[in-house]
């Protein structure tokens, strides 16, 4: 009967859930690319960037909003995705990293030997080679990020968290709280099981490598 009278704010906060965390995933992975590159560039920065972006990572999620919502205010969607995004850079620094290293030099050679440009080499030839390893990265923070969506309730935002905390906990109602739960758990099946189509889809070779 309660999730019956309730499938709005479900909806709702359902779909706040999901754009929340599309927004931390496109903009770490905007900044985690860049990173990545200019460690390419410039390889002393490598030990400094995912030293920082590990202890980042490090911080308890309630401590980086604490930190955070006196200069943003409270109920900030800004302090929430500064937090959210905070955590993905260091997954998808290390993975874009990854994806490039495991291109082999003589396809790059090769690249180069043909004329290609160095932006050329990274978006005709290296990017589709790491595709698989990105992809994974993108999973793997994702995952991630939609669990830590639902702590931004404690800071007055809506998603998951909301109905697990305010309409679940505060109020002493097991159902919203399992409702809330069962949903992000759903949403972090979907997306995982997403990122595995894509993958294939974007990576079929890889596919047909792997099969017997």
């Amino acid at each position: 009967a309660w999730l019956a009278r309730n499938l709005d704010d479900l909806a709702r906060s359902t779909l706040d859930h999901v754009l929340m965390t599309i927004l931390a995933i496109a903009i770490g992975s905007v900044i985690s690319f860049g990173l990545a590159l200019l460690i390419r560039r410039r390889r002393r920065l490598h030990g400094v960037i995912l030293g920082v972006s590990g202890v980042l990572y490090a911080i308890p999620s309630l401590a980086l909003f604490a930190l955070i919502v006196p200069f943003t205010g409270p109920r900030s969607l800004l302090a929430a995705e500064i937090a959210l995004v905070s955590y993905t850079i260091l997954i998808l620094v290390r993975n874009f990293l990854a994806g490039f290293g495991a291109v082999p030099a003589d396809v790059i050679e090769a690249a180069a030997g043909m004329g290609f440009t160095a932006w050329q080499r990274l978006w005709r030839v290296e990017l589709p080679i790491a595709l698989p390893v990105i992809v994974a990265g993108l999973r793997i923070a994702t995952v991630t990020i939609i669990g830590l969506v639902t702590v931004t309730a404690l800071i007055g935002l809506g998603g998951l968290g909301y109905v697990i905390v305010e309409l679940g906990y505060n109020r002493f109602n097991l159902t919203a709280a399992l409702a809330g739960a069962a949903l992000t758990i759903m949403l972090a099946a979907i997306a995982d099981r997403g990122f595995v189509i894509l993958q294939r889809l974007l990576t079929p070779w890889a596919a047909r490598r792997a099969a017997p």
